[in-house]
């Protein structure tokens, strides 16, 4: 049957306090330690040192290389005995510890806070503690602070094994930073297993492909995606075979059944060691650059044809001005008695005043749209197309 020692948890503690942006450096308080406390103190001693025993050696030897910076406290948090580490965090001399409370070397370490700690610590139990450490010149670092309580025959102390997570903070931080940039990315991410399976995509991906939670896609297949399956399995086998990236194009497909196209960068994910452990691929939905590409080509397409339609009306235009000016005159000199030819010369000069109209139209025409040539024939071919005007 378990005792309570083996039920016992630890506490963690966030003490994230406002941290100036400058070194403050300022006079420390120190409390004068008693005689009484003083004696509890596991003060460093030179190997064969005569008055102690094995033991304190083993404890001092130990105490002076752990890895973390280690602070012996008494219960009220006053600095008896600090090891190498301690010195090299915080810039102390071995003496200038001694009588220096918990709140002058953690900030916002307070006799409140001292107080949950020290309540805590029953049965054994741990504390850690997320703070700010100080240093000597008033700089901060942060650290990851794990409080335990030390038995004596005579009483109890405080031990604090203090740990400088600068780099881990910085690593977090990173990865935090790239985390929102990715999940924020307009171009689709996707991560796959050796498999094909997928283990995370953003939520471009989703919005590419018309899904709203894109947890759904967890465990997924990444051939899915593509309408041509092969082609999506060339791609996988090219990105695991070559150390080069591979990119590309494929048509999406949607769960409605429609296709979009897509353009595919691909690497293999490796971890530290080099190892492949799948696909990173990014997905940049090609719509609507496609449809801008294609509305430049008709732009271009109808400026050709404009230019054309202008051109012919510049020429076409001045044989008929003076087509139509000959037959005015020749209407002038026709015989009224000759019924016959006055009509030729008049539906003529008809013709030609429409031409002249048609003309003008086709000169003022800015944008170059067809329609039927036939209106009730079946035939939709370009052959059936006249201009609008």
């Amino acid at each position: 049957m378990m005792d309570d020692r083996e039920l016992s948890h630890t506490m963690r503690i966030d003490l994230i306090p406002d941290v100036p942006a400058n070194p403050v450096a300022g006079k420390k308080k120190r409390i004068v330690v008693s005689r009484q406390t003083k004696k509890f103190k596991a003060t460093p001693v030179p190997n064969g040192a005569k008055g102690r025993s094995s033991a304190d050696q083993r404890f001092n030897e130990f105490f002076q290389n752990v890895y973390d910076a280690a602070l012996i406290t008494d219960i009220m948090g006053v600095v008896l005995d600090a090891n190498v580490r301690a010195m090299t965090f915080f810039q102390y001399e071995q003496q200038e510890f001694q009588g220096l409370s918990m709140s002058d070397i953690l900030s916002g370490a307070d006799q409140a806070l001292l107080s949950t700690i020290t309540s805590n610590l029953q049965d054994e139990r741990y504390t850690v503690l997320m703070a700010y450490g100080i240093r000597k010149d008033g700089s901060y670092f942060p650290s990851e602070v794990a409080i335990s309580k030390l038995h004596f025959e005579k009483g109890e102390q405080l031990c604090f094994f203090i740990r400088d997570i600068t780099v881990r903070r910085q690593s977090e931080e990173m990865l935090r930073t790239e985390h929102s940039a990715i999940q924020n990315s307009g171009d689709g991410i996707a991560i796959a297993d050796l498999k094909g399976k997928l283990e995370y995509v953003n939520p471009a991906v989703g919005n590419m492909w018309g899904i709203g939670n894109v947890q759904g896609l967890v465990e997924q297949d990444v051939r899915e995606f593509w309408y041509d399956r092969e082609k999506a399995q060339e791609m996988i086998n090219s990105v695991m075979a070559d150390n080069a990236a591979w990119s590309g194009s494929l048509m999406g497909l949607k769960s409605d059944g429609s296709q979009f196209p897509v353009q595919i960068s691909g690497t293999c994910n490796r971890n530290s060691d080099g190892e492949a452990v799948g696909m990173v691929f990014s997905f940049v939905d090609m719509t609507d650059r496609q449809n801008a590409e294609e509305a430049m080509r008709q732009s271009e397409r109808q400026r050709v044809m404009l230019e054309t339609v202008g051109a012919a009306c510049h020429h076409v235009g001045q044989p008929a001005t003076v087509l139509l000016a000959n037959l005015g005159m020749i209407k002038r000199k026709v015989d009224e008695t000759d019924e016959n030819l006055t009509e030729l010369v008049s539906t003529s000069i008809e013709a030609a005043e429409k031409l002249a109209d048609v003309l003008h139209k086709l000169n003022t025409v800015t944008e170059y749209r067809t329609t039927k040539y036939l209106e009730h024939g079946d035939d939709d071919s370009m052959e059936n197309r006249i201009l609008e005007i």
